[in-house]
């Protein structure tokens, strides 16, 4: 990433509606890098504070996603669909949209149905802060984040090439291609069970009879592993309503996983409970320790999409992701890294 763009994306118009944290990052961002660039937000002061930081916001939404040729659509999950809507009248077929929601489904449906599939796509950084609003938001937290895309066929693919390398050039992003779908059933267990874990973990610790005896000597293991209880209560309940039926499908999973340890505990087994933490480790490990290889692909710009496609959600779903994405008049050519087994 470099400040002042003169790359192809130097002169791109940009859109930012909600202005929170990750809006907020995304707009201290595209400014930071020279991009004209304006933030919208519902809230007068949240704009007011977004001028005083040196960025245009507007008073109203039409003037901010006025001959944008991308809009990044930021407010609170069950907003979006509204809001996707909304844009979607007020800007041009040229113009790009994208979000930046922890659930994937419900908005790509929304997108579906007015018929904006061909320049919608659904995106989720990987990336947040206990804290929330502009005040914490910082053009560095974005930076070399996972970023999930969702790509799909027909002409909603020139937009997701685009949209990856403005991505890539500009927050270093590595560029995750899923389908919504999967994304959703990932995130379940990536993000939205932790939460729900380190939720149910302070909340014990708060209606314990020692609580100050136990905040006094809690250590790493109880810091890191409430640290997203932290979160705004009402951002978590959006993410966790957002996804209901894969959390709570993954929620058994590891409740079940569980069992198996306090089963174990019970029985004075020892050898089932480092069987267990041995297979939990390794997951640990391979996380701390990944490895990967590059590879590169190159495919026809009016070739066939479904081979493109397939590879894409492929990289994606082994855990890959996207490092350049070089459109010519003729073909794309896509830089990827890939884990390598082990």
């Amino acid at each position: 990433m470099t400040d002042g763009m003169t790359g192809r994306y130097a002169r791109v118009r940009a859109a930012v509606i909600g202005t929170g944290l990750i809006g907020g990052s995304v707009l201290l961002r595209l400014a930071d890098a020279g991009l004209d660039v304006v933030g919208w937000d519902p809230d007068p002061a949240t704009r007011e504070r977004a001028q005083r930081r040196g960025v245009l916001a507007p008073a109203t939404i039409e003037q901010a996603v006025a001959d944008r040729d991308v809009v990044f659509l930021c407010g609170p999950l069950p907003t979006l669909p509204h809001t996707l809507a909304r844009v979607a009248e007020l800007t041009g077929p040229g113009c790009v949209l994208t979000d930046v929601g922890s659930t994937k489904v419900e908005v790509t449906e929304t997108a579906d149905r007015l018929g904006l599939s061909d320049r919608f796509v659904p995106g989720h950084p990987m990336a947040g802060a206990e804290s929330a609003g502009l005040t914490a938001a910082t053009p560095t937290l974005l930076a070399g984040a996972a970023w999930v895309l969702c790509p799909a066929p027909g002409a909603a693919m020139a937009a997701f090439r685009w949209l990856t390398g403005l991505l890539v050039e500009l927050f270093g992003a590595r560029v995750v291609p899923m389908s919504a779908p999967a994304h959703d059933s990932v995130a379940a267990l990536a993000s939205h069970v932790p939460h729900l874990l380190a939720g149910a973990l302070a909340g014990a610790t708060q209606r314990a009879p020692l609580r100050d005896a136990v905040l006094a000597l809690a250590a790493g293991s109880f810091s890191d592993g409430t640290r997203v209880a932290g979160t705004p209560a009402e951002r978590t309940a959006n993410m966790l309503l957002g996804n209901r039926d894969r959390v709570l499908h993954e929620l058994a999973e590891v409740r079940a996983f569980l069992d198996g340890l306090a089963a174990a505990l019970r029985a004075d087994d020892a050898e089932t409970l480092i069987a267990r933490y041995t297979e939990a480790r390794a997951a640990r490990s391979a996380l701390l320790d990944r490895r990967f290889t590059g590879q590169s692909r190159r495919f026809a710009v009016d070739g066939d999409q479904d081979a493109e496609l397939a590879w894409l959600r492929g990289l994606g779903g082994a855990g890959g992701h996207l490092t350049g994405c070089q459109v010519d008049p003729d073909a794309v050519s896509y830089a990827a890294w890939l884990p390598v087994a082990g």
